[in-house]
């Protein structure tokens, strides 16, 4: 499986990115489809996940700001952020998870940068 993660760039505080996610294979067969970002020194973090049911959860820091969506005909998980502000800006990676063969198999796109300038 191939995650590639896009939509990434410059925006300036206030503005909006919409991040795509595109898989080699149907998203159905995941359980779940996570975006996680990893700043500068940070530790990496989960910031939106979507369930193969279409149950969402967000971070604390961008629920009401970002939104996870799906798109099973094209195999793709959007993030939309709005309103943004400097402490999003971090490279941006989606994950997903399938049970496969009797195990937990993860997969991850190679990370899409976001610089929010202030």
């Amino acid at each position: 499986v191939q995650l590639q993660a896009s939509g990434g760039g410059l925006a300036q505080a206030g503005g909006s990115l919409r991040l795509s996610c595109a898989s080699s294979r149907s998203i159905s067969t995941f359980i779940t489809i996570d975006w996680y970002r990893q700043a500068p020194g940070k530790q990496r973090e989960l910031v939106a996940r979507i369930t193969s049911s279409g149950e969402t959860n967000y971070a604390a820091s961008v629920k009401d700001r970002f939104t996870i969506s799906r798109d099973n005909h094209k195999d793709t998980v959007f993030l939309q952020m709005n309103n943004l502000n400097s402490e999003d800006t971090a490279i941006y990676f989606c994950n997903a998870i399938e049970y496969r063969d009797r195990r937990l198999l993860d997969y991850w796109g190679q990370g899409t940068q976001v610089t929010v300038s202030s």
